[in-house]
């Protein structure tokens, strides 16, 4: 566990982003939205990890009022590790939640309020569900198939980068986010749970995300869903 449960005074929130000038305000407004849920004594901070951007990621980031790193690594595993780095600041661990999104995700208003509720209660890694957004992007048939397959029940197995939450303290215990171009989330948890921490697997507060054909990460979930055509 954490160490004291009731000690979270901070959540880091990292978005990775490779341009994403045209979905990126739609996510930043979820996060403002949900910020504005968290009791005022918690500190929330908002930092956009934009990876080798070539539009107006960088520049959409900052009016949004969001804490931006550049890099340039197209790799999105790199990006949520400097990006976590970035947001710490080197400040002590102690006390940090850290939660992760994508740039094409929405989060839902109590996204951050369960996060801290799940801190507080002893929980040293969450991976949440998510549900798509737009549908009509891809042919019928993936919907169908997605909804057949995929469960999001409580104790599922999935691994969202969209939906995933940690103490920074379970965070360097496990090493961080491996420097992979997909399925990094999949190995953090695997690592935070190897190492003995708590994984929580929860449908609350499912992430809305796009159903996009031109993804970031190869073999991502817009790879995943174009699999089931």
């Amino acid at each position: 566990m954490s160490g004291d449960p009731a000690g979270f005074g901070r959540i880091a929130v990292v978005v990775p982003a490779h341009d994403e000038e045209r979905l990126l305000p739609s996510c930043l407004r979820s996060l403002r939205v949900a910020a504005a849920e968290v009791p005022p004594e918690v500190v929330v901070t908002v930092l956009v990890a934009a990876d080798s951007c070539t539009d107006r990621t960088v520049a959409v980031a900052r009016a949004a009022g969001a804490d931006v790193l550049e890099i340039d690594a197209r790799n999105v595993g790199v990006s949520r590790h400097a990006g976590i780095a970035a947001a710490l600041g080197g400040a002590r661990a102690r006390g940090v939640w850290l939660a992760s999104t994508d740039a094409d995700s929405e989060v839902p208003r109590d996204w951050l309020t369960a996060h801290l509720g799940f801190a507080t209660a002893g929980w040293d890694a969450v991976a949440g569900t998510v549900f798509v957004t737009d549908w009509g992007v891809r042919p019928a048939g993936v919907r169908t198939r997605f909804l057949r397959e995929y469960h999001p029940a409580d104790g599922h197995p999935h691994a969202h980068g969209a939906n995933l939450g940690l103490s920074a303290e379970a965070y360097e215990r496990a090493g961080g986010f491996a420097p992979l171009p997909t399925g990094e989330d999949v190995a953090l948890l695997a690592a935070v749970a190897a190492g003995g921490g708590r994984v929580l697997r929860t449908t609350r507060a499912a992430v809305g995300t796009s159903a996009r054909v031109r993804g970031r990460a190869p073999g991502g979930f817009a790879g995943h869903l174009s699999l089931l055509r």
